[in-house]
């Protein structure tokens, strides 16, 4: 199951070379589909931050000097370097977090793609001139942040990476990363290509370690201008406090809670491959967008909860690398028990367990090496109170809740019940009521009898607790960049 039979240990890239931990310690990285430990990376702290930062300090002012032409075509020359190493990429973002192939290797692709995408971004960072009196000449400049902190999460750790060092880095700013420390392997190699691109040593460094220690550090530094972070609401509340005596500026993708609507007149069969999808092969749930409320007409209610049952039955769990699985494990051990407790927890305040439920073991011959993995399966709730734990909080796992509604205003009203606003989906034929809903629904991407598609082109961002700032999309790079006014003054 593992890449190779011995763990190997992998290190740190700061100020171009490659380093262990100033104190010597190590965190284990246990392949999820198997349950044992393959690799090794720095436990790294608050010592390595410090070194990481004078780095990216240290190569801010050239790097912003830059051209944006030559800037861009360094990041074309580091996309190619991506493309060329695919392979060996997704096979270790698989191994060390459990994403299956067919989600793995195409994300990563697209990533590419997107450094692209910024590259040419780069070439379009504009000021404007505004006359506002005769005897002065007045403009307006964007200029990059600084030093930068990127902060990102284990469900899809090289793909965010990728995408978001590559616009940070075309703003003009130097950055320093700190990758999940259940899923760092990845983007600890993937960082190695940046040599290979060209681009200069101290613009990107990477520090692993967990986050009360090197994530905290970082959030905290003074000389760090601006903080990105990809994972929870309560991750975020917490960087949030963390970063006031700095006053930094704060990019927030957070947690959601996503409905997925289905009225009677949707194609059901395209809704259900598509809403069992959306929860279920979709990184096995582990998904800020995964749509974990099913909210479907009370006419069509129980036919479409079984045709979810039979698109789930038909799902493969197994090897993350073997392109036949559907549904690779969760991404480690914590996240497989949490999940556990919300199946506990569904029983207990009274849904009704249509399908799934199992785990672990439960899945697996005796003879089967996944038997230790963090495997759970399809699984999904029925209910009718919405206040239920499942219906209110993130799972982040394959277990969605099913609710029926009356009409469309009560749609409105149970997709809405919600603290967070990232996503939905909306099933109908009807013209009239999808364009209501996109309106109506409190969510910063609204699909409609499509689900999960996600774009660089697009922009991304949440409402409510589901964060703050907006990623991707013409005006991507808005989020590295600051303005400033000149007033040149000439009689």
């Amino acid at each position: 199951m593992a890449i190779y039979d011995e763990p190997m240990d992998y290190l740190q890239l700061i100020d171009g070379e490659l380093r262990p931990s100033r104190n010597g310690q190590w965190i284990d990285s246990v392949n999820p589909a198997t349950g044992q430990v393959w690799a090794r990376i720095p436990a790294g702290g608050a010592e390595d931050i410090d070194d990481a930062i004078r780095a990216a300090k240290s190569a801010l002012d050239s790097w912003r000097a830059l051209p944006a032409a030559s800037r861009a075509a360094l990041l074309r020359s580091w996309a190619a370097t991506v493309r060329e190493n695919l392979d060996t990429l997704w096979r270790l973002d698989a191994t060390d977090n459990g994403r299956a192939r067919r989600e793995a290797e195409p994300a990563i692709a697209g990533a590419a793609s997107q450094i692209e995408f910024h590259a040419g971004l780069a070439e379009t960072i504009t000021g404007d001139t505004v006359l506002v009196s005769d005897s002065a000449t007045t403009y307006s400049v964007r200029e990059p942040f600084g030093v930068v902190g990127l902060i990102i999460p284990w469900n899809a750790p090289l793909a965010m990476f990728l995408a978001k060092v590559s616009a940070a880095i075309a703003a003009g700013n130097t950055i320093v990363v700190k990758p999940p420390e259940r899923a760092s392997v990845s983007v600890l190699v993937a960082a190695q290509l940046l040599e290979k691109a060209g681009i200069p040593r101290g613009v990107v460094n990477v520090v692993t370690g967990e986050g009360s220690s090197a994530g905290e550090a970082l959030v905290r530094h003074p000389d760090v201008r601006k903080i990105s972070f990809t994972g929870s609401t309560a991750t975020g509340r917490r960087i949030t406090e963390n970063s006031v005596a700095n006053i930094k500026s704060l990019a927030l993708e957070l947690g959601g809670k996503s409905p997925n609507i289905v009225f009677a007149d949707a194609d059901l069969d395209q809704a259900a491959d598509v809403v069992a999808a959306g929860i279920y092969t979709a990184s096995a749930g582990q998904a800020c967008i995964a749509g974990s409320r099913i909210l479907v007409e009370e006419a069509i209610f129980v036919d479409f909860v079984e045709r979810l049952r039979s698109r789930a039955s038909a799902m493969v769990l197994g090897n993350p690398l073997d392109s036949r699985t559907d549904m690779g494990p969760l991404a480690f051990d914590g996240q497989y028990d949490k999940v556990r407790e919300y199946l506990e927890s569904g029983r207990q305040e009274g849904a009704t367990l249509a399908f799934g439920g199992r785990c672990g073991s439960e899945l697996f011959t005796p003879e089967s090496p996944l038997r230790e993995g963090y495997f759970v399966e399809p699984t999904l709730f029925l209910t009718e109170d919405p206040q239920l734990r499942v219906c209110q909080e993130e799972i982040f796992g394959p277990v969605a809740v099913a609710m029926p509604f009356a009409d469309e205003a009560d749609a409105v009203r149970l997709a809405n019940d919600s603290g967070y606003g990232l996503a939905a989906g909306v099933w109908t034929q009807n013209l009239s009521r999808a364009l209501r809903l996109t309106r109506r629904l409190e969510a910063g991407t609204v699909w409609v009898n499509t689900y999960r598609r996600l774009h660089w082109a697009l922009p991304f961002g949440g409402q409510k607790e589901s964060g703050t700032g907006t990623s991707n999309g013409p005006t991507t790079l808005d989020e590295w960049l600051e303005h400033k006014s000149v007033w040149i003054e000439h009689g």
